[in-house]
This record gives C-alpha cells, sequence and structure tokens, in this order.
C-alpha cells in the first residue's frame, strides 16, 4: 500500500488539496506556499526514509481557537510535510472504507454534506419519530483510544509501513506554549487524515445502531437517533451511552444529551420550528439555529467596527463574502422576515462606518451637502453632540446614504442575496462538503 500512497498521481493530488486546504505553518514554520519546492528538492530522501521506515513525523503545534459559548478548542497543526502525506495515505484508505460506511453517516465523505444530514433528519420527524436523542460526545478528538483505532485499522491495511505511519502520527507529541507533550490518546483535530479516522471509529458505532434498526443521522462526532416514543428514547439514550463506553472507549456530555423534542433540537446550525400552514399539521421547516444568527451577526459586527482600520471597499468585500458563504449553507430555510431585520441593522453600520471616516465637522458639512442636503441642515448636523450611532439611524443619513448608493458602492443585502439562492431544502445539492459558518 505504501507505494500507491507515494504514488506521483497521488501525491501531487495530494499536495493540490494541501494547497487548496491553506492552514498555517507547523513547529518548523514552514509555508504552504513553500511546500512543492521542498518536496521537489527532498523527495528522494523522504520517500526512501518512509519505505524504510526511518521517517518520524515532527511534533504538532497546538493552537487554541475560540468556540461560540466562550471557550476554546485545542488544535493540532501538522507541518506541511506532514499535511501532505496525511493526505496522500487518507486518499488510499478512503476508497477501502467508503463502501463499508452507513449511508447515514454524511461527514467528511464524498458526495455528503451537512444539508443532506439536516434533510435525513427532517424526513424522519415528518414520519413521525419526534422523539429525539441528542447525543453529544465529550472531547471525543480528544479521547480515541490509539489502540482500539490501531486495531480497526489492523483489519484492513496490512501494509506495516503504512501502519508504522498512521501510528507515528498518533503519538506525535504536541507543542503548546512552546513546551512538548505527550499524547497517549486522540487524534489530533485539524489534521487531514483524523476525519476518516473518526468515521472508521464511529462507524462500529453506526453498525451498532443498524443493528438495533434504529433511524439516526450521523456529520463525524454529532450524531442524533430518531424514536416515535419518549419511553423508547429514553431506553435507547442508556443502551448507546454503555455501548459508548464499554466498545468504543468514549464518554458522553451528559449536560448537552439528552431527549428533546424538534423544536428543542438544533442539527449542525440548523433548528426545526412546526409550521402553520392549512394541511400542514404535524410538518416542521428548517430554520437557521439562535447560535448561527449570533454568529453571523457577530462576524458582521466586526467587519464594520468603525475602528477597524479597513477601506470601505474592504470592508464590503467581506461583508459579501461572509453573506454568501453563510446564505449558500442555510439556503431553503424559513429566514426572510429576519434577514430583512438584520439588512437594515447592517446598512446602518456601514453608515456610521461613514459618518466615523469623515471624522471633521467641516468634512462632514461639505459631504452632506454633496449628497443633497440644504445648508442649514447640513451644518447642523455636522456640528451635532448626537452620538454616531444615533446619526447613523437618523434620516439625514438614510435619506442621502441610500441602498441605491450603497449598491454602487458593491453592497448587497442579504435578503437580496437569498432570493438568488431559494431552492428547496430538498433539492439536489453541490456534491462539495459543505463546511459550518463559525
Amino acid at each position: 500500500m505504501i507505494e500507491q500512497v507515494l504514488q506521483p498521481y497521488n501525491l501531487q493530488k495530494a499536495l493540490k488539496q494541501v494547497i487548496v486546504n491553506k492552514g498555517s505553518a507547523g513547529v518548523d514554520r514552514m509555508q504552504i506556499s513553500q511546500l512543492t519546492e521542498h518536496i521537489r528538492k527532498r523527495k528522494d530522501e523522504l520517500f526512501q526514509s518512509i519505505r524504510a521506515c526511518n521517517y518520524l513525523p515532527q511534533p504538532i503545534l497546538g493552537v487554541e481557537i475560540p468556540k461560540g459559548n466562550g471557550k476554546t478548542r485545542l488544535l493540532g497543526v501538522p507541518t506541511v510535510t506532514d499535511r501532505l502525506l496525511q493526505q496522500a495515505v487518507s486518499q488510499v484508505l478512503m476508497p477501502k472504507y467508503e463502501y463499508e460506511f452507513s449511508e447515514n453517516s454524511y461527514g467528511f465523505r464524498p458526495n455528503k454534506n451537512a444539508r443532506q444530514a439536516v434533510g435525513k433528519a427532517l424526513g424522519y420527524i415528518h414520519e413521525g419519530y419526534t422523539h429525539i436523542v441528542d447525543i453529544d460526545l465529550k472531547t471525543f478528538f480528544d479521547e480515541v483510544d490509539h489502540c482500539l483505532m490501531l486495531n480497526l485499522l489492523y483489519q484492513k491495511v496490512k501494509c506495516p509501513t503504512t501502519l508504522r505511519l498512521i501510528r507515528k502520527w498518533l503519538k506525535a507529541p504536541i507543542q503548546i506554549n512552546g513546551k512538548l507533550q505527550r499524547r497517549n490518546k486522540g487524534v489530533p483535530q485539524g489534521s487531514p487524515i483524523s476525519p476518516l479516522l473518526s468515521n472508521i471509529l464511529l462507524n462500529e458505532l453506526d453498525k451498532e445502531l443498524t443493528r438495533r434498526k434504529l433511524r439516526f443521522v450521523r456529520y463525524a462526532d454529532d450524531f442524533s437517533i430518531y424514536t416515535k416514543y419518549k419511553s423508547q428514547a429514553t431506553a435507547t439514550l442508556k443502551a448507546i451511552e454503555q455501548v459508548l463506553k464499554t466498545k468504543l472507549k468514549l464518554t458522553i456530555n451528559k449536560e448537552k444529551s439528552g431527549v428533546r423534542r424538534p423544536v428543542q433540537f438544533e442539527l449542525l446550525g440548523f433548528g426545526f420550528e412546526p409550521t402553520y400552514k392549512k394541511g400542514d399539521r404535524g410538518k416542521y421547516q428548517v430554520v437557521a439555529s439562535k447560535k448561527a444568527w449570533q454568529r453571523l451577526k457577530q462576524r458582521l459586527k466586526t467587519i464594520t467596527r468603525k475602528t477597524t482600520p479597513m477601506s470601505f471597499e474592504e470592508r464590503i468585500t467581506k461583508i459579501n463574502e461572509v453573506q454568501r458563504g453563510w446564505l449558500n449553507y442555510f439556503r431553503g430555510t424559513s429566514i426572510k422576515g429576519k434577514l430583512k431585520e438584520l439588512d437594515g441593522w447592517l446598512r446602518n453600520r456601514l453608515r456610521y462606518c461613514i459618518w466615523h471616516h469623515w471624522k471633521k465637522p467641516e468634512r462632514k458639512r461639505k459631504n452632506l451637502i454633496r449628497l443633497g442636503v440644504d445648508q442649514d441642515h447640513a451644518y447642523a448636523w455636522s456640528r451635532t453632540r448626537k452620538g454616531g450611532w444615533a446619526v447613523a439611524q437618523s434620516p439625514i443619513l438614510g435619506t442621502t446614504i441610500t441602498i441605491k448608493r450603497l449598491k454602487q458602492r458593491g453592497y448587497m443585502g442579504l435578503l437580496e442575496l437569498y432570493s438568488q439562492l431559494t431552492p428547496s431544502f430538498y433539492e439536489p445539492l453541490s456534491t462539495r462538503p459543505v463546511r459550518l459558518v463559525v
């Protein structure tokens, strides 16, 4: 198998994927832009050390990133060389496991994405399976048992060189704040091979759920089970908790796990609300969750903060990128009302940025006159003691820095963008995996 991994076509494909994924440098500080030249020069030496089982991966760089709840998540960033090799191994292993994976597993798989997982969940709910077992695994990527993981790999992978590589990646120490720490368990969250390894491990859970004839949806380590009765859901939760503990050596987060009804349940950033149309009794519609709205608003707020050193054109470009990505993920959901409200807030934020950029009273007066305000009102508003946010919401800027003028500068409202991206939630989607907006 190692020859398939080191085959030129496979490595070239892996190189392209690593470059597309971007990412920061590892402990050796080598950037993605340097990888192609580095491989070209050191290829023979690198391949010889792998074949001779002398290759040792470098430590992983530990980077903490903020989570939505105020806490942080530790990511492990391998060096770009290790990322290339992990991607190459993953590409060879994936076809060997793909046909075994459950059709209800949607995370990090070809022709599968998060929206399809939510569509499947909605289908179960409409069939009457409205008591949902929502299970949150406690720090899953940090708790994966190495021996169990390697035993599962050995059942399919008989190449000792490839297995050694994977074992060394699993055991590689992590550097946090300049200090190396040993790792006896866990899969580094952030490495190219970790999604495949998580699917291989949790496929054992999928098999157990299938054997019990349960309806479930799994996206990586996020999974939920759908039942018709509360008693059945409660019993299932206890049974699966025991399976996870004994068979996979994983624990659940009891604070975040439990039996939910659709209106209390969120899946991959989506929520479920009942529809009130005639003939649709018992039906639900998909909406963006509260956390998704909060994250979008926070990102837009950061971009439109008046003190952020950025030109108006740069702000508009970044706003449009964020809006398109968020709406592409949540298209087809019932969010029009909230989009209209958010649009008004965002336009006022932009007006506030413009007002702040004008700075001096005399410049404000001249610009207001250019926008059509008479001289008396222009003078009065340029000397006002009102705060910038109050001025941004006032008629003086609302009637001068109009939507039409903002559009001329490149701005496009959320509602307008949404109208261009409103297929049915069940419409066939792109096969490219969709990333969660965070």
